[in-house]
């Protein structure tokens, strides 16, 4: 009988994002290829790593696979934590390292190295939670651009986040991001579509092939496509997006700049703000994009006729040759 490659598939964690990992992990075991056994690595929220039912230390599961795929999302698994632990033990795994994920998975980061790359993204300031006081509401809303977006800075899948139009909004918002994250951001909200667009390394002869991007019409109700909205339906997305071709080049082309910018690998997904003028500003860049039923880049894949257990199969490889 042919060896099978050992995959060990990383879900679960201590994120906010613990279900939607679960189920891109569940995805990712249930479509590999024959020629790999899977491994169901289960990390449960207070970041015990799980295999066969059974709680091992991070080198013992290590030891028994071959490489590892890193189907997580959010903090410990995005924010290059968890890749910190698969680099120390020189096991290959799937997705960025620990350097990109961790500037990837920082906002204020991340849109300090695209405005150095000339990357379109909006006005924002930022506010620590050691220096907040209820008195500091009205110099924030006197200087805050209007409306505005308040998020965590490392928080993925738009938790924490609101959109804040009117004064009284502004201090719920603010200790919302609080939970999520010691450090926000408060974001100038830009007017227009919204776009998510994805790029692979080494695929059809590029060195990073850029998908088709995908139009996001937020559900009724939804002031932007956030949690419920990713999660619970009534969105509709629209790939490819009814943009103008010079949009769908612009926002191909800034997303594979971002990537690049940010130091990722394999692949990653960046979100974007159309204009009612076509001007096309980058939001953030996910470096490890969900893998769920409802997730973007699957359906971006297969608009251009790549099925899940051919990605599954370019990743692993992609990460077993580095």
């Amino acid at each position: 009988m042919a060896y099978k490659i050992r995959v060990g598939v990383l879900r679960g964690g201590p994120s906010n994002e613990y279900e939607v990992s679960l189920k891109s992990g569940a995805s990712v075991l249930q479509n590999l290829p024959e020629k790999y056994h899977p491994r169901d690595v289960f990390i449960s929220r207070d970041g015990a790593w799980h295999m066969d039912g059974i709680v091992h230390t991070p080198e013992r599961v290590l030891r028994k696979i071959d490489v590892v795929f890193n189907a997580m999302h959010g903090e410990y698994g995005e924010d290059g934590q968890v890749q910190k632990i698969l680099e120390h033990f020189q096991i290959p795994f799937t997705g960025s390292g620990s350097l990109g994920s961790a500037i990837g998975m920082n906002k204020i980061l991340s849109k300090r190295i695209f405005k150095a790359h000339g990357i379109p993204t909006p006005y924002y300031l930022t506010l620590n939670q050691d220096h907040y006081k209820p008195k500091l509401i009205r110099h924030l809303f006197r200087n805050a651009p209007h409306p505005s977006v308040i998020k965590p800075i490392g928080a993925g899948s738009s938790v924490g986040v609101s959109v804040v139009k009117k004064f009284e909004d502004i201090e719920p918002a603010i200790m919302l991001a609080f939970k999520y994250s010691p450090k926000i951001m408060i974001e100038q909200y830009v007017n227009g579509r919204e776009a998510t667009c994805g790029v692979v390394d080494d695929f059809r002869g590029q060195t990073n092939y850029s998908l088709l991007p995908i139009e996001i019409r937020p559900a009724k109700g939804s002031n932007f496509f956030d949690y419920n909205a990713k999660y619970g339906g009534g969105s509709q997305e629209i790939c490819p997006g009814n943009f103008s071709p010079e949009e769908s080049k612009k926002i191909q082309e800034l997303t594979t700049l971002a990537h690049r910018a940010l130091g990722l690998r394999h692949y990653s997904r960046s979100d974007f703000i159309i204009t009612p003028k076509g001007k096309v500003y980058i939001l953030e860049t996910n470096t490890l994009p969900g893998l769920t039923n409802e997730s973007l880049l699957p359906k971006s894949l297969d608009a251009v006729g790549c099925k899940l257990p051919q990605f599954l199969d370019h990743l692993i490889t992609l990460a077993l040759s580095a």
